[in-house]
């Protein structure tokens, strides 16, 4: 768990500082307008910006059953912060595997990718597509409607 909140909390640290420092020199705005900006990129870096994750096993057997995507992701990973954007709406419909706090899912990962763990790695009808253009995806996903 430690290590899925690392990188936000380390983006909040990091932003405390210079916005700490403003603070002391008499620049609220400038303080806040620096906590603000630290503070969005830490939530976007975190497990709380993207659908709630479940299970590898149940993800991959739910999007078996209704045929939604099954997208396997980890925080902090830039990939997977602009597909989450550019899915916008719809990725809530798809399947989320967070492969730091699924071991399973980190496994079904390598096994797609040679050993390597390349996220995000989207399984559409048990295929899977290491990472596909976000537009594809909304594809699929429109298509299992």
């Amino acid at each position: 768990m430690r290590r899925v909140w690392g990188v936000p909390v380390l983006y909040l640290l990091v932003g405390a500082a210079p916005a700490a420092a403003l603070f002391a020199d008499g620049s609220t705005a400038g303080g806040v307008a620096v906590a603000v900006v630290f503070l969005v990129i830490a939530l976007v870096h975190s497990p709380l910006f993207f659908p709630a994750s479940t299970g590898a096993a149940e993800a991959l057997r739910r999007g078996a059953a209704d045929g939604r995507p099954v997208v396997f992701w980890r925080p902090g990973c830039a990939y997977c912060i602009r597909m989450r954007l550019r899915l916008g709406r719809s990725a809530r419909r798809m399947h989320w595997v967070d492969i730091w706090s699924d071991p399973a899912g980190a496994a079904e990962v390598r096994a797609a990718n040679d050993g390597d763990e390349t996220v995000p790695t989207v399984f559409v009808a048990g295929r899977p597509h290491t990472n596909p253009p976000p537009a594809w995806v909304r594809g699929q996903l429109d298509a299992s409607a």
